[in-house]
């Protein structure tokens, strides 16, 4: 069995190597104790983010009582600590500091070079948006990578493993000044998170994450990344103003044949390949983008559709043969069902071929 993601933290050795940094900067930190309550079984029985809390929590009893000196501990330690645990010191501040915005806000400023306070400043944001997101705009401009991609990544409205920011998803008008400053960041970190917060955005408000990439295109070479990364959801869902954006024009001259599968029939756990024949029915080239959607059957019977990406190419006229091995082994994101999966080639954003598989 693959090793899961939280077997990795909260070792006894992982913990003993944190408790050690803390207790080089605070003496008096009982650091057995620290690694005796994270090893107890109570505690490894909970999953990874729960993990993370329980030991800050932990962490707090065996700090000062004074939040502004368990901080400024926690500070000098911020750069010696390391791996999941790490986190333990911007969750401190999310979970104790939201009375101290004048110590709290620096300080995730500091831990975000170590270990991201993304999660941390979002209590901050629901309880003040316009302090807090002042205080994310000026970060923008710091000179290190990871305090410039945290203004971004911390104002996310849908922050994987996150608590949501609802009114951002209502209105997302605030975050845009931070993602203004650093739409030409020429950090690939940071345009990733501006790229991933654009398209939480499109989820909600298509059209002005639209408005916002039209804008922003073709004036440098980062914002030409992060808009199409940013666009990567209304692409896959074939909308068509973000399909005319990167010059995928409608496929009406362009045909889908001889969409087969082998074998057609398979078992959980199996692979199947798939081929097509793509004919381009155009004087010129043309530009084209490729994918395939697998129908999954549901526990409940029902099918939800999964979008892979063939290619994107300008392509000559004539016909242009695609195969693709289609695996259906169970993995941790997705458990397989018997019935029939349809699968359909989709072609500049519209479905031009199907065919079906039944899963046994």
């Amino acid at each position: 069995m693959a090793e899961r993601l939280k077997d990795r933290f909260f070792t006894t050795e992982s913990a003993s190597s944190f408790a050690g940094v803390i207790k080089k900067h605070y003496p008096q930190f009982d650091a057995a104790k620290f690694v005796a309550l994270v090893s107890d079984d109570s505690f490894q029985e909970l999953e990874l983010m729960q993990m993370g809390r329980r030991a800050t929590e932990i962490l707090a009893q065996l700090l000062p009582g004074s939040y502004v000196k368990a901080v400024e501990i926690l500070r000098r330690a911020a750069p010696e600590a390391n791996g999941f645990e790490a986190f333990c010191l911007p969750t401190f501040v999310e979970l104790y500091g939201l009375d101290d915005w004048d110590t709290s806000l620096p300080a995730m400023a500091c831990f975000t070079k170590y270990s991201s306070a993304e999660f941390a400043i979002r209590p901050f944001i629901l309880a003040d948006p316009t302090r807090a997101m002042a205080f994310m705009e000026g970060l923008t401009q710091d000179a290190h990578p990871n305090v410039r991609r945290f203004a971004s990544e911390g104002c996310r409205p849908r922050l994987p493993w996150a608590v949501s920011l609802p009114p951002f998803k209502k209105d997302p008008t605030p975050i845009l000044p931070v993602l203004e400053k650093l739409k030409d960041d020429q950090s690939e970190f940071v345009q990733r998170s501006v790229a991933n917060n654009l398209n939480d955005i499109s989820k909600d408000h298509p059209e002005l994450v639209l408005d916002i990439c039209e804008r922003w295109k073709g004036s440098s070479k980062s914002a030409d990344w992060i808009i199409k990364r940013a666009c990567r959801s209304l692409l896959k869902s074939g909308h068509r103003r973000a399909m005319l954006l990167f010059g995928f024009g409608a496929p009406t001259s362009l045909e889908v044949v001889g969409v087969g599968l082998s074998p057609k029939t398979a078992a959980i756990g199996g692979d199947v390949q798939l081929s097509f024949t793509l004919k381009v029915n155009t004087k010129r080239p043309c530009k084209v983008r490729l994918e395939y959607v697998v129908w999954y059957v549901k526990a409940n019977g029902k099918t939800s559709g999964k979008v892979f990406q063939i290619r994107e190419a300008t392509l000559e006229p004539g016909g242009h043969a695609f195969t693709r091995k289609l695996s259906f082994a169970d993995q941790s994101t997705r458990k397989h069902y018997p019935g029939k999966h349809r699968i359909s080639i989709v072609v500049n954003g519209v479905e031009k071929g199907e065919t079906a598989l039944t899963l046994k």
